[in-house]
């Protein structure tokens, strides 16, 4: 396998190693509280399965779909950015349905990648925002995650030391892994620097809904002139706990949502039918359902914050996602991320994403998705505890996994 071009470039999957000593635990009967993958546990509204149901009782519907997505779909989801961002968009040129935000941000690296284009790209981030250009042949230069004063002169040195200069730029808020959330403010000053140096600015908003401070995150199209070179990914996955639905969207500039439908025109026929049906009646719903989602995950949060830092693990609070950012604990730091999620895993039974697998700045954090609940969160904490309160004899004794059978 090593022998393909593309593969060699993708380093090994992280995260695998992690899901096989996940599975040999379970196999031996161990009750692993699985806090590592952003798999959600909720289940989707009754009202939108049963609007599946229905459509898909219809066999007209089991015929090829439309890439691009049903025109009511694409209108659902234009009414959606008009409601909560204020934002117009032509559902027929500025619309384009996708098989959740992963598979879009892919197939716009292969629209507008060629060989040796520069893109800048967080690091720590959601793999596929590096790995999609990186399979097409691009090249990743690394900026900060922060949306802080910081950023905008960390873009200039990216500019200024790249050759060729970006082609383009990603932006992720609120942010996985790291849960950040940007300001409007912010996004003015990214759009800004963009349009000075001609650079297509690609904003993943799967997050948008999962927020807990009052505050609900903009979206990056708010800001006037956005649409001019920007797009936008968002995904129903987590906002409708519907993640093995595969349904997202990008929306924005006209030209760039031309090149994915193209491109996505040549792979795939879309979602099956009912699922786009589906997914419209969501979109096209009063809202109850995101508010029922965002408060549970929200005591999840708290539940989680309060029972970890007392057992001695301090947890940030989030400001949004299904996920939190945590400084491994300084005793462990040394041993990286990945070694410290697999100790964790076989010393408290509790599964967590090592940072590295976001990228080699994520190394000192583990990542923590809110998919158990409220009982599962306080048993982790109570296995982590005791795990901390032999942190001294656990290092002593500590053995290096690629040594052990």
């Amino acid at each position: 396998m090593d022998d393909f071009h593309k593969v060699r470039r993708l380093p090994p999957y992280v995260f695998e190693q992690v899901n096989r000593l996940k599975a040999a635990a379970r196999a031996n009967g161990a009750d692993i509280i699985d806090l590592g993958m952003g798999n959600p546990d909720l289940p989707t509204p009754t009202a939108i399965v049963d609007k599946l149901v229905e459509v898909v009782r219809d066999p007209r519907t089991h015929r090829y779909s439309s890439s691009r997505g049903i025109p009511g779909l694409r209108r659902a989801q234009a009414g959606y950015y008009a409601r909560r961002f204020g934002v117009k968009l032509d559902p027929d040129r500025q619309v384009v349905a996708t098989l959740g935000s992963k598979e879009g941000f892919a197939n716009m690296a292969q629209a507008i990648t060629a060989p040796g284009d520069v893109v800048l790209c967080p690091n720590p981030s959601y793999p596929i925002h590096a790995f999609g250009f990186i399979m097409t042949g691009g090249v990743i230069r690394s900026i900060p995650v922060e949306p802080d004063d910081h950023f905008i002169p960390a873009l200039e040195r990216g500019v200024r030391h790249s050759i060729p200069k970006p082609v383009a730029m990603i932006v992720s808020y609120p942010s996985n892994p790291t849960a950040m959330v940007a300001s409007l403010d912010f996004y003015k000053d990214v759009i800004a620097f963009a349009k000075k140096h001609d650079i297509i600015v690609l904003s993943d908003l799967a997050y948008s809904e999962i927020y807990f401070d009052g505050v609900p995150p903009p979206s990056m199209l708010q800001v006037p002139g956005a649409i001019d070179i920007a797009v936008e990914f968002t995904s129903m996955s987590k906002t409708f706990s519907m993640p093995g639905w595969r349904m997202g969207f990008a929306v924005g500039n006209e030209k760039l949502i031309a090149a994915l439908t193209r491109v996505k025109s040549y792979l795939d026929y879309g979602a099956f039918t009912p699922i786009q049906v589906a997914a419209t009646a969501a979109l096209n719903g009063d809202g109850s359902d995101i508010e029922e989602v965002r408060s549970i995950y929200k005591k999840r949060r708290d539940v989680m914050v309060d029972t970890f830092t007392k057992a001695g693990f301090p947890i940030p609070a989030p400001a949004a996602t299904m996920f939190a950012w945590a400084p491994i604990p300084e005793k462990f730091r040394h041993l990286g991320s990945l070694e410290f999620s697999k100790l964790l895993l076989e010393k408290s039974d509790v599964a967590v994403a090592p940072g590295i697998g976001f990228g080699e700045h994520g190394d000192e954090y583990v990542r923590l998705a809110l998919v158990e609940n409220e009982h599962r969160i306080r048993q982790a904490a109570r296995n982590i505890k005791k795990f901390l309160s032999n942190a001294d004899r656990t290092l002593h004794n500590v053995v290096p996994f690629n040594a052990r059978r």
